[in-house]
């Protein structure tokens, strides 16, 4: 596993990374759940992300009870808060009671003393970026957050945090959590990049693989087990003829470098600098013993080139 620094902090995340959204939930087996972890952690993955509001804590909880088997100090564990957690107008947000009230309550999900991100799963436009910024320097002053960051924030909200950071002696976002892959990329190119790097702040992406399209299981139509079988708005967000002509172009790429489309596409996002890990997501061991592989990929030049033709 290559191992890389969340952006300008001395704290380093594996390149590759497992995610709790779609499968901690209770919806795959515990056994095979459980065969999920233990695999990803043999393998190097030190980095395990998850929010509040996966399952409505149902993620964290299975995560951290499975996570528990190992050495706090070898693991990387971020969650997230914003999500809507009751029907009490108070229980959603980033205001600084919904922070210090959430953080207590993912702590004691995930069975541990700290994580070692918090982020701020979205924008929050009925609370100033000051009050959340604040919020989060006290629970780093506290112990229970080692370093905060943003998810799906925009590039001018992160430098103004930043801004109001340095303006107050307060600490500024070290990461943000971004939709990027091979389908979805100008918003990070054009967008956050741009910022991310001069500030030092370090991108964990997610959906590297578009939600599976990248991984060539939809070259002959969409499988009943898979998910685009079961979710409708994944399928609608992804599959389309131009799509699938594109990754149907990636076969020989991937075939011509003895590897798969899913570390082809991997391999792709991680060829940025300013990205410090990609967070997969597992319903099988064998996709996490697939996937570690991508950190070990190096494409050449002319290789990208080949890979931006068909991309577009």
């Amino acid at each position: 596993m290559q191992y890389r620094r969340l952006g300008s902090a001395g704290m380093k995340v594996s390149a590759v990374s497992l995610g709790g959204w779609i499968n901690f939930e209770g919806k795959i087996d515990e056994d095979e759940a459980r065969g999920i972890i233990r695999t990803a952690y043999e393998h190097g993955i030190n980095f395990f992300d998850n929010a509040d509001v996966y399952g409505r804590g149902a993620a964290e909880w299975w995560m951290g009870k499975m996570l528990g088997a190992f050495p706090r100090h070898t693991l990387v564990l971020s969650t997230k808060v914003f999500g809507q957690m009751s029907d009490d107008p108070n229980d959603r947000g980033l205001s600084r009671k919904h922070i210090m009230e959430s953080i207590d309550k993912s702590l004691r999900r995930l069975n541990t003393d700290y994580v070692d991100i918090y982020f701020c799963h979205r924008p929050d436009p009925d609370t100033p970026i000051l009050e959340t910024v604040r919020a989060m320097t006290d629970l780093i002053k506290a112990g229970k957050v080692l370093y905060w960051g943003t998810s799906e924030w925009e590039p001018a909200q992160i430098q103004e945090a930043h801004d109001l950071a340095e303006q107050h002696n307060l600490y500024a976002p070290q990461t943000e959590q971004p939709q990027y892959s091979m389908l979805v990329r100008e918003r990070v190119e054009e967008g956050f990049l741009p910022v991310t790097e001069p500030l030092g702040v370090g991108l964990v992406v997610w959906s590297p693989l578009a939600m599976g399209m990248l991984t060539g299981k939809y070259d002959d139509g969409i499988p009943e087990d898979s998910r685009f079988g079961r979710e409708e708005w994944a399928k609608e967000r992804y599959l389309n003829e131009e799509n699938a002509e594109k990754v149907r172009q990636l076969a020989p790429i991937a075939e011509e470098l003895g590897i798969t489309r899913a570390q082809l596409a991997l391999a792709w996002v991680l060829r940025q600098p300013g990205v410090s890990s990609v967070i997969t997501s597992a319903t099988k061991v064998s996709q996490v013993e697939d996937n570690v592989q991508a950190a070990e990929v190096e494409l050449s030049a002319g290789v990208i080139e080949r890979i931006d033709e068909i991309l577009g």
